[in-house]
């Protein structure tokens, strides 16, 4: 059974960094795309980055480029969000997410973590 289990999370004031972790089991991710979503209180879940697990191909929501990275560890099975330059807009509950193919639609998406909380405070 595929098991994906976030980390990471915390306060935070605004312009500081966080790094959220996602240890993956239970199968080999070499042809997924993994990725992380976001969602904040009484709005939807929003697509934040995804990378490739084979191609190291990766994409970002408009709101987090050039602030935050997204990347993976084959070894470990682990998949990583450097988040720098924070902003209070970025808390939320981050999941992490693993499907086929890289989109920023959930849809595509059938394994998930539990979420981990981030607070940036202003």
């Amino acid at each position: 059974q595929v098991q994906l289990a976030e980390s990471g999370g915390g306060l935070v004031q605004a312009g500081g960094s966080l790094r959220l972790s996602c240890a993956a089991s239970g199968r080999t991710f070499s042809s997924y795309a993994m990725a992380w979503f976001r969602q904040a209180p009484g709005k939807e879940r929003e697509f934040v980055a995804v990378i490739n697990w084979g191609s190291f191909r990766t994409s970002y929501a408009d709101s987090v480029k050039g602030r935050f990275t997204i990347s993976r560890d084959s070894a470990r099975n682990t998949l990583y969000l450097q988040m720098n330059s924070l902003k209070p807009e970025d808390t939320a509950v981050y999941y992490c997410a693993a499907g086929p193919s890289a989109a920023v639609r959930d849809e595509n998406y059938n394994y998930w973590g539990r979420g981990t909380q981030v607070t940036v405070s202003s």
